[in-house]
């Protein structure tokens, strides 16, 4: 089975790694600095909304969590490795994150509408954690929020129909609780990344 990653950062890298460099120190210093141990990208103008429905058919927007740390994933249920292996880092990070889980809310958006139904996510997403919402939309809400987000996702023709595959992106977003894009974890990170990271961001809006 054909499978390759993307990564959407490759041409916005450097000014990543320069944004640090161009911090002053005249902000408030009564509270330390985050240290994460993923990407910070608090500084880019893409990914500020979506307009998608979960999988108990309710209309969701970023607005609704606002409050809670928001992780949000694109992938799809017949993804055969990089997606249940996020899914399954992210369920063993809100068990590290004991009470504080109830103020994260991971989301998994489909890149693969035509299959993952409402019931179908549901169905895969319990699997890892109940408080796991899966979002889907239209082939147009799909192709809008997969360009508000950067992300890559070219279906691929598998060997009889209904059998394809998607090649997508594979890093996860994190939003803080005021709804602002902070974070970017590449797929090689494990849960402990994940529970540190979104722990210290909930440090950060106590």
């Amino acid at each position: 089975m054909r499978y390759r990653t993307f990564n959407a950062f490759v041409v916005s890298a450097a000014l990543v790694f320069l944004a640090p460099l161009l911090l002053t120190a005249c902000g408030d210093t009564s509270k330390p600095r985050p240290e994460f141990l993923s990407t910070d990208i608090s500084d880019v103008n893409f990914g500020e909304d979506f307009r998608l429905t979960d999988h108990n058919g309710n209309v969701r927007t970023l607005s609704d969590f606002k409050g809670k740390v928001v992780v949000l994933f694109f992938g799809y249920t017949h993804c055969p490795d990089v997606c249940p292996a996020t899914m399954s880092n992210l369920a063993t990070a809100m068990d590290k994150l004991g009470p504080d889980a109830a103020r994260v809310q991971v989301l998994f958006v489909t890149v693969d509408p035509e299959r993952d139904t409402p019931p179908v996510l549901q169905q895969y997403l319990s699997a890892f954690n109940p408080t796991f919402l899966g979002l889907s939309g239209s082939a147009q809400a799909t192709k809008a929020v997969t360009k508000e987000f950067k992300i890559v996702a070219q279906k691929q023709p598998g060997e009889a129909a209904g059998h394809h595959t998607v090649d997508h992106s594979t890093g996860t977003y994190i939003f803080d609780t005021n709804g602002k894009l902070r974070l970017y974890v590449t797929s090689d990170k494990d849960a402990d990344v994940f529970a540190h990271d979104i722990s210290e961001l909930l440090k950060t809006s106590a």
